[in-house]
């Protein structure tokens, strides 16, 4: 039976130990856990065992299964444009491998790139588009930005776009979560402690931006609104600083707080240092107010993760957020309207067993819809019939 199978392995092309050889082409994969297209790669190359993965990494992590490979190529953490220039490292390696699977957003530059220098001979190619970015580019500029054998896009908003475009090697695929990881506990007493949050208090989560997606203004606002009626409310910034302008609007949310004596009600988590699931965990509810998806990805994981938390979730009316948020797994607002924000936080303040009821309809619907277990069958299935 071994015998028979390690020759269909290689009859496939693939290796006799491990199957096919997979390069996920990532941003570096190690720690913080903070980022959802790394995070997503992690999980997926650990839970299909079958098949031998190469990670391209930041130093070496420890405890990984033995099918996942790893190739120390970058220097940092942070994706910088010079840290882009790390991924030459992989050309000389690029015939080993039977699919490179590209996890990266594509843009002009990186697919001039990746056409030219990491064309194989040997390998099949995937394409997992997190985002079409239709604020930047054209129907022409999306077409040519689509150059592997498979294109697996996060949502069937995208799919649909690109068939309509003429591609017809296209796929929706939904990015998976681990459901073991992200699941309801008790707030962390220590974590609690820290931010100086209490038992008694109403803890409103926003996991987003700072000056992206126009949320963070009407985050405040209705802080600062819900705040005069709600002694006990606190907010918690889980919003990652990426530039020089996420810098100056986090000094920005911090005097208008200040000027609104609620400084000390708010936490901010933007140094990476902690576990997502344990800041979903401390809220009571998370909000996802944005007001344009431009450059975010099609299904937003810090929505997804807070949903497998069984938090209920307060999200704007957006076109493309509405393929996954149904009106009993979440609240939708109109994008922009702080009063309808303020009233929909109230009303869930008000009744515990709403809360529960939508977190708990919001948890099935990830069950079904965004478990890596299954994502990752899906995938499994997708590189070996490549």
């Amino acid at each position: 039976m071994n015998l028979l199978h390690n020759k269909n392995m290689s009859a496939r092309g693939g290796s006799a130990i491990g199957g096919k050889k997979i390069l996920l082409v990532t941003r570096p994969i190690c720690p913080p856990w903070d980022e959802a297209s790394k995070n997503f790669a992690y999980y997926l190359a650990r839970n299909i065992k079958s098949l031998t993965f190469t990670l391209l990494t930041c130093g070496k992590m420890k405890g990984l299964p033995e099918n996942i490979e790893q190739k120390s190529i970058y220097t940092s953490a942070k994706l910088s444009w010079w840290q882009r220039l790390n991924l030459l490292k992989v050309i000389p390696l690029k015939n080993k491998f039977d699919v490179v699977h590209f996890m990266l957003t594509p843009n002009k530059l990186n697919v001039f790139a990746f056409r030219k220098l990491l064309k194989s001979k040997k390998a099949r190619t995937i394409q997992t588009i997190a985002t079409l970015r239709e604020d930047l580019y054209s129907d022409e500029d999306l077409k040519r930005l689509m150059f592997a054998d498979l294109i697996i896009t996060y949502s069937d908003h995208a799919c649909n776009k690109l068939k309509s475009l003429g591609l017809k090697n296209v796929k929706r695929v939904y990015p998976g979560i681990d459901l073991e990881e992200y699941r309801r506990k008790e707030k962390d007493p220590d974590l609690m402690r820290e931010f100086n949050f209490s038992p008694l208090d109403f803890i409103i989560n926003f996991t987003g931006e700072y000056t992206r997606l126009g949320a963070m203004d009407d985050v405040i606002d209705a802080f600062i609104e819900i705040s005069r009626e709600i002694p006990n409310a606190k907010l918690s910034l889980a919003v990652r600083i990426k530039n020089d302008a996420d810098a100056k609007k986090k000094e920005e949310v911090i005097q208008k707080l200040k000027d609104n004596d609620l400084f000390g009600r708010v936490a901010f988590q933007d140094d990476g240092s902690y576990q997502m699931t344990d800041v979903y965990n401390l809220c009571d509810v998370s909000i996802f107010p944005v007001q344009n998806m431009k450059g975010k990805f099609d299904v937003p994981l810090a929505v997804i993760e807070a949903m497998a938390c069984e938090k209920p979730v307060i999200i704007s009316d957006l076109e493309i957020l509405q393929e996954f948020t149904k009106d009993d797994n979440s609240v939708r607002i109109k994008k922009g309207n702080v009063k309808e924000l303020v009233d929909e936080l109230k009303n869930l303040v008000n009744s515990k067993e709403n809360r529960e009821r939508i977190g708990k309809e919001a948890r099935r619907y990830v069950e079904e819809n965004f478990d890596i277990k299954n994502v990752a069958k899906n995938y499994q299935e997708i590189y070996e019939k490549l």
